[in-house]
């Protein structure tokens, strides 16, 4: 995964697959999907990141699986 921010347009680009993308769709006015052939979400773009989604702040956490 990775995560570009464009700080003169204040969007966020986050790219899940490295996989051309054969749609995009928009969610909601500022957020647009990706979609590849298979319906695989590819990427996803955040319009006015810092001041819509709060970017300010990125962290990533991974929680491990615990098995009983």
């Amino acid at each position: 995964m990775k995560v570009k921010y464009f700080e003169d347009t204040d969007t966020a680009h986050v790219e899940l697959l490295d996989k051309p993308a054969v749609e995009t769709r928009e969610i909601s006015e500022n957020i647009y999907i990706d979609i590849d052939a298979q319906g695989n979400l590819v990427s996803m773009t955040i319009e006015h990141a810092k001041e819509k989604a709060g970017l300010w702040e990125f962290s990533y956490q991974e929680i491990s699986r615990k098995i009983a």
